[in-house]
């Protein structure tokens, strides 16, 4: 069963404000898979990454100058990239137990309208 615990997404976010690839790529699942969904408008991944490593390497590359936040994403906790107020990346995540599984990273800067701060 895919579920969200408490714990899951807030310790990716730590990890990931430390900027540490192995202590991201510790809250992954070694079979985590990213989707990345660009539209084309910014550079990123064609196909899916997998692998805890190839995953953190991602989530670590998207993080440079950005503040990082969890926020309900699709009803869930996940993360919200931004800089200077403005959606840069949006991510769903999946956890299975106390793990990270799956990332839904959306990049398309016509779905991130929305998450902009105002």
């Amino acid at each position: 069963m895919s579920y969200v615990p408490d714990d899951v997404v807030p310790r990716l976010a730590a990890a990931c404000r430390t900027g540490d690839v192995e202590a991201i790529e510790a809250v992954l699942g070694p079979e985590a898979v990213a989707v990345c969904d660009s539209g084309g408008h910014v550079p990123a991944p064609v196909l899916p990454l997998r692998g805890a490593a190839e995953v953190a390497w991602l989530v670590h590359a998207l993080l440079p100058g950005n503040d990082l936040t969890v926020e309900s994403v699709n009803g869930r906790a996940g993360l919200v990239l931004r800089r200077t107020g403005r959606a840069l990346a949006v991510i769903a995540v999946t956890c299975d137990h106390d793990q990270a599984t799956a990332l839904w990273v959306v990049l398309n800067p016509a779905k991130l309208r929305g998450w902009h701060h105002r």
